[in-house]
Protein backbone atom coordinates (compact mmCIF):
# COMPACT_ATOMS: atom_id res chain seq x y z
CA UNK A 1 0.00 0.00 0.00
CA UNK A 2 1.49 3.53 -0.81
CA UNK A 3 1.61 6.07 1.45
CA UNK A 4 -0.68 8.94 1.93
CA UNK A 5 -3.93 10.03 4.21
CA UNK A 6 -6.00 9.40 0.36
CA UNK A 7 -4.87 5.74 0.30
CA UNK A 8 -5.88 4.94 4.05
CA UNK A 9 -8.99 6.63 3.65
CA UNK A 10 -9.95 4.73 0.41
CA UNK A 11 -8.76 1.36 2.02
CA UNK A 12 -11.09 2.52 4.97
CA UNK A 13 -13.88 3.47 2.40
CA UNK A 14 -13.98 -0.07 0.40
CA UNK A 15 -14.39 -2.05 4.10
CA UNK A 16 -17.21 0.13 4.67
CA UNK A 17 -18.65 -0.83 1.18
CA UNK A 18 -18.02 -4.29 1.85
CA UNK A 19 -19.62 -3.83 5.47
CA UNK A 20 -16.22 -5.52 7.16
CA UNK A 21 -14.72 -2.44 9.03
CA UNK A 22 -14.87 -3.88 12.56
CA UNK A 23 -16.17 -1.50 14.93
CA UNK A 24 -14.70 -1.58 19.05
CA UNK A 25 -17.25 -1.10 21.64
CA UNK A 26 -15.61 0.04 25.27
CA UNK A 27 -17.04 -2.19 28.01
CA UNK A 28 -17.63 0.57 30.57
CA UNK A 29 -18.64 -1.74 33.67
CA UNK A 30 -21.10 -4.59 34.83
CA UNK A 31 -23.92 -4.99 36.64
CA UNK A 32 -23.39 -8.21 38.81
CA UNK A 33 -20.84 -8.56 41.68
CA UNK A 34 -18.17 -11.21 40.34
CA UNK A 35 -20.00 -11.88 36.80
CA UNK A 36 -19.07 -10.29 33.33
CA UNK A 37 -22.46 -11.52 31.92
CA UNK A 38 -23.93 -8.51 31.98
CA UNK A 39 -22.12 -5.88 30.70
CA UNK A 40 -22.83 -2.23 30.54
CA UNK A 41 -21.90 -0.41 26.96
CA UNK A 42 -22.51 3.28 25.65
CA UNK A 43 -24.82 3.46 29.14
CA UNK A 44 -27.23 0.12 28.12
CA UNK A 45 -27.02 -3.04 30.17
CA UNK A 46 -26.50 -5.81 27.36
CA UNK A 47 -26.54 -9.72 27.98
CA UNK A 48 -22.85 -10.66 27.08
CA UNK A 49 -23.32 -13.95 24.58
CA UNK A 50 -19.82 -13.28 22.76
CA UNK A 51 -17.22 -13.68 25.28
CA UNK A 52 -14.99 -16.56 25.65
CA UNK A 53 -15.26 -17.14 29.54
CA UNK A 54 -16.93 -20.31 29.32
CA UNK A 55 -16.91 -21.36 32.95
CA UNK A 56 -17.75 -17.65 34.50
CA UNK A 57 -14.31 -17.46 36.00
CA UNK A 58 -12.94 -14.10 34.61
CA UNK A 59 -14.89 -11.81 37.79
CA UNK A 60 -14.78 -14.69 40.45
CA UNK A 61 -13.83 -13.17 43.17
CA UNK A 62 -10.79 -15.45 44.33
CA UNK A 63 -8.93 -15.04 41.16
CA UNK A 64 -9.43 -11.12 41.59
CA UNK A 65 -7.94 -11.57 44.73
CA UNK A 66 -5.06 -14.09 44.00
CA UNK A 67 -4.07 -11.56 41.57
CA UNK A 68 -4.33 -8.47 43.70
CA UNK A 69 -2.13 -10.70 47.12
CA UNK A 70 0.60 -11.66 43.95
CA UNK A 71 0.69 -7.66 43.14
CA UNK A 72 1.17 -6.69 46.19
CA UNK A 73 4.20 -9.32 47.11
CA UNK A 74 5.70 -8.98 43.18
CA UNK A 75 4.49 -5.62 41.81
CA UNK A 76 2.71 -5.36 38.72
CA UNK A 77 4.88 -6.32 35.90
CA UNK A 78 7.78 -9.19 35.87
CA UNK A 79 10.44 -6.47 34.75
CA UNK A 80 12.16 -8.56 32.06
CA UNK A 81 11.99 -11.20 29.44
CA UNK A 82 11.81 -15.45 31.56
CA UNK A 83 15.51 -15.53 30.30
CA UNK A 84 16.99 -12.42 32.12
CA UNK A 85 15.26 -11.43 35.22
CA UNK A 86 11.44 -12.10 34.44
CA UNK A 87 10.97 -15.85 35.29
CA UNK A 88 9.41 -15.75 38.80
CA UNK A 89 8.00 -18.60 41.61
CA UNK A 90 4.29 -17.98 40.56
CA UNK A 91 5.12 -18.80 36.62
CA UNK A 92 7.63 -21.95 37.78
CA UNK A 93 4.47 -22.84 39.81
CA UNK A 94 1.87 -22.46 37.14
CA UNK A 95 3.86 -24.32 34.65
CA UNK A 96 4.51 -27.01 36.95
CA UNK A 97 0.44 -27.41 37.55
CA UNK A 98 -0.20 -26.86 33.46
CA UNK A 99 2.08 -29.58 32.91
CA UNK A 100 0.53 -32.05 35.52
CA UNK A 101 -3.02 -30.86 34.63
CA UNK A 102 -2.44 -31.95 30.64
CA UNK A 103 -0.20 -35.53 31.92
CA UNK A 104 2.77 -33.80 29.98
CA UNK A 105 6.17 -33.75 31.28
CA UNK A 106 6.70 -30.33 31.24
CA UNK A 107 5.08 -26.44 30.70
CA UNK A 108 6.32 -23.23 29.00
CA UNK A 109 4.21 -20.07 29.63
CA UNK A 110 3.99 -17.74 26.96
CA UNK A 111 2.01 -13.87 27.06
CA UNK A 112 -0.86 -14.99 24.23
CA UNK A 113 -1.86 -17.88 22.31
CA UNK A 114 -0.70 -16.09 19.36
CA UNK A 115 2.78 -16.13 20.29
CA UNK A 116 2.85 -19.87 21.68
CA UNK A 117 1.42 -20.76 18.24
CA UNK A 118 4.06 -19.19 16.25
CA UNK A 119 7.34 -20.78 18.49
CA UNK A 120 5.34 -24.07 18.17
CA UNK A 121 5.50 -23.62 14.05
CA UNK A 122 8.62 -21.65 13.99
CA UNK A 123 10.69 -23.91 16.00
CA UNK A 124 9.54 -27.58 14.89
CA UNK A 125 9.62 -27.22 10.92
CA UNK A 126 12.40 -24.99 8.76
CA UNK A 127 12.90 -23.67 5.06
CA UNK A 128 12.58 -27.04 3.23
CA UNK A 129 10.31 -28.96 5.13
CA UNK A 130 6.20 -29.05 4.78
CA UNK A 131 3.31 -27.89 7.07
CA UNK A 132 0.05 -29.29 6.75
CA UNK A 133 -3.09 -27.08 8.22
CA UNK A 134 -6.96 -27.46 8.98
CA UNK A 135 -7.99 -25.10 6.32
CA UNK A 136 -9.80 -23.40 9.18
CA UNK A 137 -7.15 -23.38 12.05
CA UNK A 138 -6.18 -20.53 14.05
CA UNK A 139 -4.65 -17.50 12.18
CA UNK A 140 -1.84 -17.89 14.79
CA UNK A 141 -1.36 -21.21 13.18
CA UNK A 142 -1.02 -20.17 10.08
CA UNK A 143 0.86 -17.36 10.56
CA UNK A 144 3.23 -19.37 12.13
CA UNK A 145 3.15 -21.64 9.00
CA UNK A 146 4.41 -18.83 7.30
CA UNK A 147 6.96 -17.82 9.24
CA UNK A 148 8.45 -20.82 9.78
CA UNK A 149 9.87 -19.92 5.94
CA UNK A 150 8.57 -24.04 5.23
CA UNK A 151 6.51 -25.25 2.72
CA UNK A 152 3.08 -24.41 3.78
CA UNK A 153 -0.09 -26.27 2.66
CA UNK A 154 -3.86 -26.66 3.96
CA UNK A 155 -5.89 -29.45 3.93
CA UNK A 156 -10.18 -29.34 3.88
CA UNK A 157 -11.30 -28.75 7.03
CA UNK A 158 -11.75 -31.99 9.17
CA UNK A 159 -10.93 -33.56 6.27
CA UNK A 160 -8.62 -36.65 7.39
CA UNK A 161 -7.96 -38.45 3.94
CA UNK A 162 -6.85 -34.85 2.63
CA UNK A 163 -4.46 -35.05 5.21
CA UNK A 164 -3.76 -38.41 4.45
CA UNK A 165 -3.24 -37.77 0.92
CA UNK A 166 -0.88 -34.70 1.70
CA UNK A 167 1.10 -36.40 3.79
CA UNK A 168 1.93 -38.85 1.35
CA UNK A 169 2.39 -36.06 -1.22
CA UNK A 170 5.33 -34.92 0.76
CA UNK A 171 6.29 -37.48 2.53
CA UNK A 172 10.05 -36.79 2.74
CA UNK A 173 9.56 -33.28 4.05
CA UNK A 174 6.30 -33.27 5.86
CA UNK A 175 6.98 -32.38 9.60
CA UNK A 176 4.15 -31.19 11.50
CA UNK A 177 0.72 -31.33 11.30
CA UNK A 178 -1.59 -28.93 13.10
CA UNK A 179 -5.04 -28.07 13.83
CA UNK A 180 -7.38 -26.74 17.08
CA UNK A 181 -8.85 -28.83 18.94
CA UNK A 182 -12.30 -26.99 19.08
CA UNK A 183 -12.22 -25.02 15.90
CA UNK A 184 -13.33 -21.05 17.16
CA UNK A 185 -16.17 -19.85 14.98
CA UNK A 186 -17.82 -22.97 13.75
CA UNK A 187 -17.51 -24.56 17.15
CA UNK A 188 -17.25 -28.52 15.87
CA UNK A 189 -13.90 -30.19 17.28
CA UNK A 190 -10.76 -31.55 14.77
CA UNK A 191 -10.78 -35.48 14.23
CA UNK A 192 -7.93 -36.05 16.58
CA UNK A 193 -7.54 -40.00 16.82
CA UNK A 194 -7.62 -40.32 13.03
CA UNK A 195 -4.63 -37.37 12.51
CA UNK A 196 -3.01 -38.90 15.31
CA UNK A 197 -2.77 -42.06 13.31
CA UNK A 198 -1.70 -40.23 10.38
CA UNK A 199 0.90 -37.93 11.65
CA UNK A 200 2.55 -40.78 13.78
CA UNK A 201 2.14 -43.18 10.38
CA UNK A 202 4.37 -40.25 8.66
CA UNK A 203 6.53 -39.51 11.41
CA UNK A 204 4.94 -36.09 11.53
CA UNK A 205 4.13 -33.93 14.91
CA UNK A 206 0.99 -33.25 15.94
CA UNK A 207 0.23 -30.08 16.99
CA UNK A 208 -2.95 -29.50 18.92
CA UNK A 209 -4.28 -25.92 19.70
CA UNK A 210 -6.92 -26.82 22.76
CA UNK A 211 -7.76 -23.16 23.75
CA UNK A 212 -11.25 -23.40 23.12
CA UNK A 213 -11.39 -26.91 24.50
CA UNK A 214 -9.27 -27.46 27.45
CA UNK A 215 -11.22 -26.89 30.99
CA UNK A 216 -14.65 -27.45 28.92
CA UNK A 217 -14.66 -30.72 27.02
CA UNK A 218 -13.64 -34.19 28.31
CA UNK A 219 -14.85 -35.99 31.42
CA UNK A 220 -12.60 -34.15 33.67
CA UNK A 221 -12.43 -30.69 31.30
CA UNK A 222 -8.89 -31.47 29.97
CA UNK A 223 -9.87 -30.61 26.61
CA UNK A 224 -10.44 -32.48 23.26
CA UNK A 225 -7.27 -34.34 23.86
CA UNK A 226 -9.02 -35.73 26.84
CA UNK A 227 -12.48 -36.84 25.13
CA UNK A 228 -10.79 -38.69 22.30
CA UNK A 229 -8.25 -40.77 24.97
CA UNK A 230 -5.44 -39.22 23.48
CA UNK A 231 -1.98 -39.27 25.61
CA UNK A 232 1.12 -37.48 25.08
CA UNK A 233 2.53 -40.10 22.53
CA UNK A 234 -0.49 -39.29 19.92
CA UNK A 235 -0.26 -35.88 20.16
CA UNK A 236 3.20 -34.30 21.34
CA UNK A 237 2.42 -30.96 20.88
CA UNK A 238 -0.56 -29.04 22.93
CA UNK A 239 -1.19 -25.73 23.21
CA UNK A 240 -3.80 -23.83 25.64
CA UNK A 241 -4.47 -20.40 26.86
CA UNK A 242 -5.38 -19.25 30.09
CA UNK A 243 -7.69 -16.45 28.57
CA UNK A 244 -11.11 -18.24 27.68
CA UNK A 245 -12.42 -21.32 30.28
CA UNK A 246 -9.88 -19.85 33.37
CA UNK A 247 -10.65 -16.48 32.83
CA UNK A 248 -7.12 -15.00 33.12
CA UNK A 249 -4.48 -14.01 30.54
CA UNK A 250 -1.45 -16.15 28.38
CA UNK A 251 -0.97 -19.58 27.35
CA UNK A 252 1.17 -22.66 27.17
CA UNK A 253 2.63 -25.14 25.37
CA UNK A 254 2.93 -28.65 26.80
CA UNK A 255 4.91 -31.33 25.89
CA UNK A 256 8.03 -33.68 26.50
CA UNK A 257 11.11 -32.16 28.44
CA UNK A 258 13.31 -31.70 25.51
CA UNK A 259 10.87 -30.31 23.12
CA UNK A 260 9.84 -27.26 26.00
CA UNK A 261 13.51 -26.97 26.48
CA UNK A 262 13.74 -26.66 22.69
CA UNK A 263 10.80 -23.97 22.60
CA UNK A 264 12.93 -22.00 25.13
CA UNK A 265 16.49 -22.32 23.61
CA UNK A 266 14.99 -21.43 20.17
CA UNK A 267 11.55 -19.75 19.76
CA UNK A 268 11.95 -16.17 19.52
CA UNK A 269 8.56 -15.37 20.51
CA UNK A 270 9.09 -16.64 23.74
CA UNK A 271 12.97 -15.33 23.99
CA UNK A 272 12.66 -11.73 23.18
CA UNK A 273 9.50 -10.81 24.94
CA UNK A 274 8.97 -9.28 28.76
CA UNK A 275 7.31 -12.30 30.57
CA UNK A 276 3.54 -12.41 31.45
CA UNK A 277 3.15 -10.74 34.63
CA UNK A 278 3.47 -12.71 38.10
CA UNK A 279 -0.07 -11.62 39.43
CA UNK A 280 -1.48 -12.73 35.86
CA UNK A 281 0.01 -15.92 36.72
CA UNK A 282 -1.13 -16.78 40.28
CA UNK A 283 -4.95 -15.88 38.63
CA UNK A 284 -4.42 -18.37 36.49
CA UNK A 285 -2.91 -20.36 38.91
CA UNK A 286 -5.99 -19.72 41.06
CA UNK A 287 -8.66 -20.66 38.15
CA UNK A 288 -7.30 -24.02 37.52
CA UNK A 289 -7.83 -25.00 40.74
CA UNK A 290 -11.36 -24.12 41.20
CA UNK A 291 -11.89 -25.52 37.54
CA UNK A 292 -10.86 -28.80 38.42
CA UNK A 293 -12.56 -28.57 41.82
CA UNK A 294 -15.98 -26.31 40.96
CA UNK A 295 -16.77 -29.10 38.12
CA UNK A 296 -20.40 -28.17 38.14
CA UNK A 297 -18.68 -25.39 36.21
CA UNK A 298 -18.45 -27.23 32.89
CA UNK A 299 -21.30 -29.42 33.34
CA UNK A 300 -23.35 -26.08 33.54
CA UNK A 301 -22.13 -24.24 30.23
CA UNK A 302 -22.30 -27.40 28.31
CA UNK A 303 -26.20 -27.89 30.00
CA UNK A 304 -26.98 -24.14 28.37
CA UNK A 305 -25.38 -25.26 25.22
CA UNK A 306 -27.81 -28.02 24.83
CA UNK A 307 -30.45 -25.75 25.89
CA UNK A 308 -29.92 -23.28 23.61
CA UNK A 309 -29.66 -26.43 20.40
CA UNK A 310 -32.89 -27.41 21.59
CA UNK A 311 -34.65 -23.97 21.86
CA UNK A 312 -33.10 -22.87 18.67
CA UNK A 313 -34.02 -26.12 16.62
CA UNK A 314 -37.75 -25.64 17.74
CA UNK A 315 -37.68 -21.95 16.49
CA UNK A 316 -36.25 -22.39 13.64
CA UNK A 317 -32.95 -20.55 13.78
CA UNK A 318 -29.99 -21.93 11.56
CA UNK A 319 -27.69 -23.44 13.46
CA UNK A 320 -24.68 -25.17 12.31
CA UNK A 321 -24.96 -28.85 12.35
CA UNK A 322 -21.20 -29.46 13.83
CA UNK A 323 -22.33 -32.65 16.32
CA UNK A 324 -23.34 -35.49 16.44
CA UNK A 325 -23.30 -37.82 13.00
CA UNK A 326 -21.40 -35.08 11.13
CA UNK A 327 -18.48 -35.86 12.22
CA UNK A 328 -18.55 -39.36 9.71
CA UNK A 329 -19.13 -36.97 6.83
CA UNK A 330 -16.05 -34.85 6.71
CA UNK A 331 -14.02 -37.47 8.98
CA UNK A 332 -12.38 -40.60 7.40
CA UNK A 333 -12.95 -42.22 11.14
CA UNK A 334 -16.18 -41.66 12.56
CA UNK A 335 -15.54 -39.89 16.33
CA UNK A 336 -18.51 -38.77 17.89
CA UNK A 337 -18.28 -35.00 18.54
CA UNK A 338 -18.35 -33.38 21.68
CA UNK A 339 -20.97 -30.46 22.53
CA UNK A 340 -19.10 -26.98 22.81
CA UNK A 341 -20.39 -23.75 24.05
CA UNK A 342 -19.47 -22.54 20.61
CA UNK A 343 -22.64 -22.21 19.05
CA UNK A 344 -22.92 -19.68 15.46
CA UNK A 345 -25.91 -18.97 13.88
CA UNK A 346 -24.80 -18.34 9.91
CA UNK A 347 -26.56 -15.64 8.22
CA UNK A 348 -24.38 -15.63 4.83
CA UNK A 349 -23.65 -12.01 3.76
CA UNK A 350 -21.89 -9.56 5.84
CA UNK A 351 -24.74 -7.30 5.55
CA UNK A 352 -27.19 -9.20 7.52
CA UNK A 353 -25.25 -10.52 10.11
CA UNK A 354 -24.40 -6.46 11.02
CA UNK A 355 -27.85 -5.67 10.57
CA UNK A 356 -28.74 -8.76 13.21
CA UNK A 357 -26.20 -8.29 15.37
CA UNK A 358 -27.59 -3.87 15.96
CA UNK A 359 -31.12 -6.14 16.42
CA UNK A 360 -29.90 -7.93 19.26
CA UNK A 361 -28.29 -5.05 20.35
CA UNK A 362 -30.93 -2.74 20.48
CA UNK A 363 -33.21 -5.91 22.19
CA UNK A 364 -30.03 -5.99 24.77
CA UNK A 365 -27.69 -8.93 23.86
CA UNK A 366 -24.25 -8.15 22.40
CA UNK A 367 -23.72 -10.89 20.40
CA UNK A 368 -20.77 -9.67 17.92
CA UNK A 369 -21.19 -10.50 13.66
CA UNK A 370 -18.34 -12.16 12.47
CA UNK A 371 -17.50 -11.50 8.85
CA UNK A 372 -14.81 -12.74 6.50
CA UNK A 373 -11.92 -12.38 6.47
CA UNK A 374 -11.98 -14.19 9.97
CA UNK A 375 -14.98 -16.76 8.08
CA UNK A 376 -15.08 -17.93 4.29
CA UNK A 377 -16.61 -15.47 1.87
CA UNK A 378 -20.70 -16.40 2.49
CA UNK A 379 -20.66 -17.61 5.91
CA UNK A 380 -20.92 -14.49 8.05
CA UNK A 381 -22.77 -15.29 11.05
CA UNK A 382 -23.47 -14.63 14.97
CA UNK A 383 -21.18 -16.07 16.66
CA UNK A 384 -23.01 -17.23 20.03
CA UNK A 385 -21.25 -18.43 23.30
CA UNK A 386 -22.39 -19.76 26.27
CA UNK A 387 -21.15 -19.41 29.60
CA UNK A 388 -21.64 -20.89 33.18
CA UNK A 389 -22.37 -17.82 34.73
CA UNK A 390 -25.82 -17.63 32.25
CA UNK A 391 -29.25 -18.20 33.09
CA UNK A 392 -31.67 -20.37 31.39
CA UNK A 393 -33.71 -17.24 31.12
CA UNK A 394 -31.51 -15.33 29.40
CA UNK A 395 -30.58 -18.22 27.15
CA UNK A 396 -34.77 -18.83 26.33
CA UNK A 397 -34.87 -14.97 25.56
CA UNK A 398 -31.87 -14.48 23.89
CA UNK A 399 -33.42 -17.65 21.58
CA UNK A 400 -36.58 -16.37 21.14
CA UNK A 401 -35.08 -12.87 19.97
CA UNK A 402 -32.77 -14.68 17.45
CA UNK A 403 -35.92 -16.26 15.79
CA UNK A 404 -37.32 -12.80 15.14
CA UNK A 405 -33.80 -11.44 13.66
CA UNK A 406 -33.55 -14.43 11.56
CA UNK A 407 -37.65 -13.97 10.65
CA UNK A 408 -36.70 -10.83 9.53
CA UNK A 409 -33.88 -11.68 7.75
CA UNK A 410 -36.09 -14.45 5.81
CA UNK A 411 -33.51 -16.93 7.75
CA UNK A 412 -36.06 -19.22 9.56
CA UNK A 413 -35.99 -22.85 8.13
Amino acid sequence: MKRGPSVLGAALEQLDRAHLRRERRTIDGFVETGSRVTTVVDGRQLVDFSSNDYLGLARHPAVAAAMSECAERCGSGSGASHLVTGHGAEHTRLEEELAAFTGRERALLFSTGYMANLAVMTTLAIRGETVLLDRLSHASLIDGGLLSGARFKRFAHADVRAAESALAAHAESAVVVATDGVFSMDGDVGPLSALASVSRAHDAWLVVDDAHGLGVIGATGRGTVEHFGLDSEAVPVLVGTLGKAFGSFGAFVAGSAELIELLMQKARSYIYTTALPQPVAAASRKALEIAQRETWRRERVLALAARFRRGAEQMGVPLMETHGNAAAAISSQAEVQPLTPIQPVVLGSSEAALRAQQALFAAGFCVVAIRPPTVPQGSARLRVTLSAAHTEAQVDELVEMLSRVCAAADMVS
